[in-house]
């Protein structure tokens, strides 16, 4: 069973940083494209940033240039920093990964921009 757990959800300002973080466990890690995806109220799940096992990055339009996903293998963690944050980046994020073709998600960490 893999385990997902996010932090580092928040308010914070227009203009703000914040950093997402995700721990796995049960899981060979460093096999497993990594995703966060975020849903905010009203919305669809979208995706907001992925990096494969071969830490190849992708990115939303949406996002490109302002967000960076990293990963740490040896930690089982990857990380989302947000920088130049909007009020449309406000939405509920989740980490993910696809392992034998199951989507696994984490429980979601809240982030919130707003003056």
């Amino acid at each position: 069973q893999v385990q997902l757990v996010e932090s580092g959800g928040g308010l914070v300002q227009p203009g703000g940083s914040l950093r997402l973080s995700c721990a796995a466990s049960q899981i060979i890690f460093r096999a497993y494209t990594m995703a966060w995806y975020r849903q905010a109220p009203g919305k669809e799940r979208e995706l907001v940033a992925s990096i494969s096992s071969g830490a190849m990055t992708k990115y939303s339009d949406s996002v490109k240039g302002r967000f960076t996903i990293s990963r740490d293998n040896a930690k089982k963690a990857v990380y989302l920093q947000m920088n130049s944050l909007k009020p449309e980046d406000t939405a509920v994020y989740y980490c993910n990964t696809k392992q034998n073709y199951i989507d696994y998600w984490g429980q979601g960490t809240q982030v919130t921009v707003s003056s």
